[in-house]
């Protein structure tokens, strides 16, 4: 924890605006050096404008990589396009739509000239193709945001007719075309101004604000919230929830107050990240620090929220009492959202599993045991989740990264990608029908379940160890034992769905831990955790790190 951590940020510590979005238009990437070339990642390709990694030549290329790749797949409806409140957002938004227009794309943006969570994106494609008749052209996506990270970057992320997250031979295909195209100097792009753009007759308005907010019903009880006077506080964190949280209380006529509604693309009135970096992680302790603050303080609330900029992650934070209360852990939450949905959602189908990343808590796999209901692991990334929630056969998907979505009352799918809102939403319909608040019903849980202790924590690899760690094999383990306990499993294919996990999980009675590398620094991230207190969990790291060195070494 950086000495600043959870402090307000200073001004030596927000991004210079105009060098940010002039180095957008006159800075080329340099496609020798990785770095600046397009790569996706599990939501996109990410980059700064300052560091050569985001910048128009980068966003025109993608998208004309998208419009080529869409049409190989025979995708011939409407293109909705969004973005969050980054600096970087609006410009990429409307170099795409130059090049959507210039292809003759049916584009739909904001009705509102607005910002668009990524779950209101997702819900707009997945409403327009469940309403068509069967045959119909479908729709797909764009979403132009880094999610929570800092303000200096921006993101570019794609979401096919399924709703979610585009999987890994999509991005893959996009990501080399992108990049062939860069290599010939954007010749094959096509471009027209921007004022043409907004006028073409391909280029259409939508309303995702009211799609979104209006349908809030089908997934939530919101009357048991509005009946029980459930007093909420929801902090966008200067975020595209900003306008949503806002109408959530209006139309439904919710006691819910927008606790900070500044926009701002320099994010000046955030406190500071664990490592002094103004990052918008509602998941983190020291960004949500004034949240926390208010509630420690005693603020009226009985649940407060915060959003990251996209909207796609949830931060829980309740009232401090007997001990219980404040910012809830991710896998904590996740656990006791599990543990009600699917005691309190009658409309699901009865033979619905669970669906969870293979790092994220076993308190997960406990409580499912209690429902009786199946668990399915799956590897890092929400796009592992999207056929379940698609079919009903998996109603909710979630990572202990704090982001998760369920589907509908009657088990139809909501968003098939991580929906922030709802899930603070959800801690307030939680409170309204047990008449508890989520910490406490995770007391409940760790009373009869056990309470773990869970960490993640980094160790030095280099280039070549961590492409060892993505390729090990379970025979290339040969330990028993792991801090005194016999190993039940070694894991590098998820046990879910049997894709690789890029990495190893060894998991025994009472503790695991998951090795997997890092995709942008010279680290591998050790997750670990442990049923048997926190000095066990320290000889579970130590372990966990001296066997994956001894692998790939």
């Amino acid at each position: 924890m950086a000495s600043r951590a959870g402090t307000v940020a200073q001004p030596q510590d927000l991004v210079d605006l105009t060098a940010l979005l002039d180095a957008y238009y006159d800075v080329s990437p340099d496609l020798g050096d990785p770095g600046q070339r397009v790569a996706f990642g599990t939501s996109g390709h990410r980059g700064s404008s300052l560091k050569a990694s985001f910048n128009e030549p980068h966003i025109l290329a993608i998208t004309q990589a998208i419009v080529e790749y869409r049409a190989g797949q025979g995708i011939t409806g409407p293109l909705y396009l969004a973005k969050d409140t980054h600096a970087l957002s609006e410009p990429a938004q409307n170099s795409a739509l130059e090049v959507l227009a210039a292809n003759g794309v049916n584009v739909l943006i904001d009705a509102r000239h607005g910002y668009t969570p990524t779950p209101s994106l997702s819900h707009a494609i997945l409403t327009h193709n469940n309403n068509s008749p069967a045959g119909a052209p479908q729709a797909d996506g764009i979403v132009v945001t880094p999610s929570h990270n800092p303000p200096g970057d921006g993101g570019f992320k794609y979401n096919p007719p399924h709703g979610g997250p585009a999987d890994s031979d999509a991005t893959g295909w996009i990501a080399n075309r992108a990049n062939e195209l860069l290599e010939n100097g954007l010749r094959g792009v096509k471009r027209v101004p921007i004022a043409e753009a907004l006028n073409a007759g391909t280029t259409g308005k939508f309303d995702f604000l009211s799609s979104y907010v209006d349908d809030l019903p089908s997934v939530l009880d919101l009357n048991a919230i509005r009946e029980a006077g459930v007093r909420i506080g929801a902090d966008p964190m200067g975020g595209a929830s900003v306008d949503y949280w806002g109408e959530i209380g209006e139309r439904h006529h919710l006691n819910l107050t927008v606790v900070n509604p500044t926009v701002d693309p320099q994010w000046a009135f955030m406190t500071l990240d664990w490592d002094e970096k103004i990052r918008m992680d509602c998941s983190s302790p020291a960004a949500m620090a004034s949240l926390i603050n208010r509630m420690s303080e005693g603020a009226s609330f009985d649940i407060a929220t915060g959003n990251d900029a996209d909207a796609d992650r949830h931060g829980i934070v309740t009232p401090f009492v007997d001990g219980q209360g404040g910012l809830m852990n991710p896998n904590h939450y996740l656990a006791v959202a599990i543990d009600y949905l699917y005691r309190h959602r009658t409309g699901w189908n009865p033979q619905s599993v669970i669906g969870k990343t293979l790092v994220s808590s076993s308190i997960i796999d406990r409580v499912a045991q209690s429902l009786g209901r199946k668990l399915v692991e799956v590897p890092v990334g929400f796009k592992w989740f999207v056929p379940g929630l698609l079919s009903g056969e998996g109603a909710f998907g979630g990572e202990e990264s704090a982001g998760a979505s369920f589907n509908k009352k009657d088990g139809s799918v909501w968003t098939t990608d991580k929906d922030g809102i709802l899930l603070a939403l959800l801690a307030s319909e939680i409170t309204a029908v047990t008449g508890k608040s989520p910490s406490q019903l995770y007391k409940g849980l760790t009373d009869q379940f056990g309470d773990p202790v869970y960490a993640r924590i980094d160790a030095a690899a280099t280039r070549e160890q961590k492409a060892a760690l993505a390729k090990l094999s379970s025979a290339d383990v040969t330990a028993t034992e792991l801090a005194g306990e016999t190993i039940l499993a070694k894991l590098t294919e998820a046990p879910g769905n049997g894709a690789a996990i890029g990495g190893l999980k060894v998991v025994t009675e009472n503790a695991w831990f998951a090795a997997r590398p890092s995709g942008t620094e010279d680290v591998y991230k050790i997750y670990a955790e442990s049923f048997k207190g926190a000095e066990h969990l320290k000889q579970v790291q130590a372990e966990a790190k001296a066997l994956v060195d001894g692998v790939i070494s």
